[in-house]
């Protein structure tokens, strides 16, 4: 399975106060990308459903104001970290089916190994990225603005489709193949972010991908 890139580590206040006094400005987008790297690794504390603007400037040790100069909101910085998470599990999974539209004749055993490799992906992605994994669960938006989740929700649907074509060679012999294709796909998508919500709500303890393969191995 293709190796999964986490965002890079926050930058260390440490780091900063050794630093020589006349430090370099920031590249064009460097400070952007600091501040989602020091949102996403606040998101893996205890306790950090909701985090203040005032916090993670105090993290990055800069003013709220130098914070929006960058984001014209704190919706629009969580919007960068789905952003993350949309480009590369979607990146991944079209190099799992081999193209953007799936090839609805391959044969089922192909189908079944891609939606498994598909869950697994994803389920990896939220093991080496703890605080995004409440960015995709919910827990981090709860107190945000409503498209947010409403985004998260599509990055789901999206999954569950994309899990839906890669198994309708598998029931084809059945009498209602897209219903059992259906079926079969919401349990692996429900199944998934399951894992991902006991993940997150054992404060990342219990690893997504345990007992992966005899799982799946029941599901599919």
């Amino acid at each position: 399975m293709s190796e999964l890139s986490p965002l890079p580590e926050p930058v260390s206040t440490d780091d900063a106060e050794a630093a020589p006094a006349a430090r370099k400005r920031p590249k064009p987008g460097e400070r952007r990308v600091q501040i989602l790297q020091a949102l996403a690794a606040m998101l893996e504390q205890p306790g950090a459903e909701r985090i203040t603007t005032a916090a993670l400037a105090a993290r990055l040790s800069v003013s709220e104001a130098a914070l929006y100069r960058h984001f014209a909101s704190k919706a629009q910085m969580f919007e960068g970290l789905i952003d993350f998470i949309e480009q590369t599990v979607f990146t991944l999974v079209t190099q799992i089916t081999g193209r953007e539209v799936l090839d609805t004749e391959q044969p089922p055993e192909v189908g079944a190994r891609q939606a498994a490799r598909i869950v697994g992906l994803l389920l990896q992605f939220g093991e080496r990225n703890p605080g995004m994994v409440r960015v995709m669960v919910g827990d981090a938006l709860v107190f945000e603005h409503e498209r947010l989740q409403q985004r998260m929700n599509q990055f789901f649907d999206r999954i569950e489709s994309t899990l839906r074509q890669c198994l309708r060679p598998t029931t084809a012999g059945s009498s209602t193949p897209t219903v059992d294709a259906q079926v079969a796909a919401s349990v692996l998508t429900a199944f998934a972010v399951g894992r991902l919500q006991r993940y997150a709500r054992s404060g990342f303890r219990r690893l997504p991908s345990e007992h992966l393969e005899a799982s799946l191995a029941l599901i599919l």
